[in-house]
């Protein structure tokens, strides 16, 4: 008996060392799994006020780049674009010259008798102007906007790395708002890379760089907002322009620099022409300054014919509109043409025997829908061509030869 008590006292002290091994054993094994599981602890040290202070996770654990950082880059578009043609853009200062007449009642001889003689002029007053450029010719040669240098007295040219030249104005083209500069520098100078502006589509980017308000160098970013804004719908009907319209801030000081695209090529000439635009700026193409720069760089002038009207786009509803209204003073023929307003004395309009009230259709055989149709057509013919010009007067259907003259002769 007893030796069967022992027996069994060992196989049940037995079974509870196993199962004491097989616990320590289990024990063991998830404490070395569970840390490779799980994310490390945060690393402890300790301050200066002897706190601990654990170190964040991200300075212990390597963070990857994001996507989004990876396809941009360390330099954006916008850098690239201006540091590829900042070099080239310039500024512009102008002075003028103006003296001031004395008014004509001061030289009344009643009034001489009694104040004396009065000096015939006045102390002369200097207006100053400022706007930008961008050079087109490493000899020197630079394109900015008319009004920037127009009847200006004295040019002077400014590097963006501070050099200053005088410059002499080439020529200038009132009607297209462009302009030459020529400066002489003493080596070969940074030029800007000039795209296309026909390749140019709404939404693109649009980068402006110029001297805003006499804030040198300064960038700003849009997009193209609209192509083909007439001059006419823009508010300068004295010009003969299709702008190229953005939201990139263009302010004065802006007029002349150039509107870059997101290769740094540019596509416009920013023009600062409405000074109660909004939000809004508009910017000459630079395909149409190409071509009026190389005739202002040979010629000095550039040459436009024109016939000599005042006309706004006309379409049956707005004839039918005046035709309706009992105060009417005519009766426009209900059609899709060019309606004249007014015809200017002594212009070959005038001497071809077009009348105010005529609805111009065709001119050449080509059918007029739009007064910037009409202004193209005449714009692309040549000076002194004949033009076969359709009208509609009343009811009936006359072709008239009209031969064009030079813009600068309306005056």
């Amino acid at each position: 008996m007893r030796f069967s008590q022992v027996g069994g006292f060992l196989r049940q002290f037995s079974s509870y060392l196993l199962a004491i091994i097989v616990g320590v054993g289990l024990t063991l094994g998830t404490f070395h799994v569970l840390p490779s599981q799980a994310d490390p602890a945060p690393t402890v040290v300790r301050g200066e006020d002897d706190m601990t202070i654990p170190t964040p996770i991200s300075d212990i654990i390597p963070q990857q780049e994001s996507p989004a950082k990876a396809a941009i880059g360390s330099t954006s578009f916008v850098t690239a674009a201006v540091n590829r043609v900042g070099n080239a853009v310039v500024r512009i200062d102008t002075e003028r010259t103006i003296t001031r007449r004395i008014d004509p009642f001061l030289e009344d001889p009643f009034f001489r008798r009694f104040f004396g003689d009065i000096p015939q002029q006045l102390p002369t007053e200097q207006l100053r102007g400022l706007g930008s450029g961008f050079i087109i010719d490493k000899r020197g040669l630079i394109l900015t906007n008319a009004h920037v240098v127009d009847q200006a007295d004295k040019v002077t040219v400014r590097l963006k790395d501070g050099r200053t030249y005088e410059g002499k104005v080439k020529g200038i083209d009132e009607v297209t708002d462009l302009a030459v500069v020529k400066i002489n520098p003493d080596q070969d100078l940074p030029v800007a890379a000039l795209g296309s502006s026909d390749t140019v589509q709404v939404g693109d980017w649009a980068i402006a760089v110029g001297n805003p308000l006499g804030f040198d160098n300064t960038v700003t970013l849009g997009i193209v907002s609209t192509l083909k804004r007439s001059s006419a719908q823009v508010g300068i009907a004295d010009k003969r322009l299709d702008f190229i319209q953005t939201d990139a801030a263009i302010n004065p000081g802006n007029s002349g620099g150039p509107l870059l695209n997101e290769r740094g090529e540019v596509i416009g000439i920013n023009t600062a022409i409405r000074p109660d635009a909004m939000g809004i700026g508009f910017a000459i193409p630079i395909d149409k300054a190409k071509a009026i720069a190389l005739k202002l760089q040979r010629d000095g002038k550039v040459i436009h014919p024109y016939l000599g009207v005042q006309m706004i786009t006309l379409t049956p509803q707005l004839a039918r509109q005046n035709n309706l209204d009992p105060n009417s003073p005519i009766q426009i023929p209900e059609v899709n043409g060019v309606l004249v307003m007014r015809v200017i004395p002594d212009s070959p309009a005038s001497i071809a025997g077009i009348r105010r009230g005529d609805v111009i259709v065709q001119v050449d055989r080509e059918s007029v829908t739009s007064a910037d149709n009409l202004q193209n057509l005449v714009e692309n013919s040549r000076l002194g061509q004949v033009l076969q010009v359709k009208v509609q007067r009343g009811n009936q259907i006359q072709v008239i030869s009209v031969r064009t003259a030079e813009l600068q002769d309306a005056a």
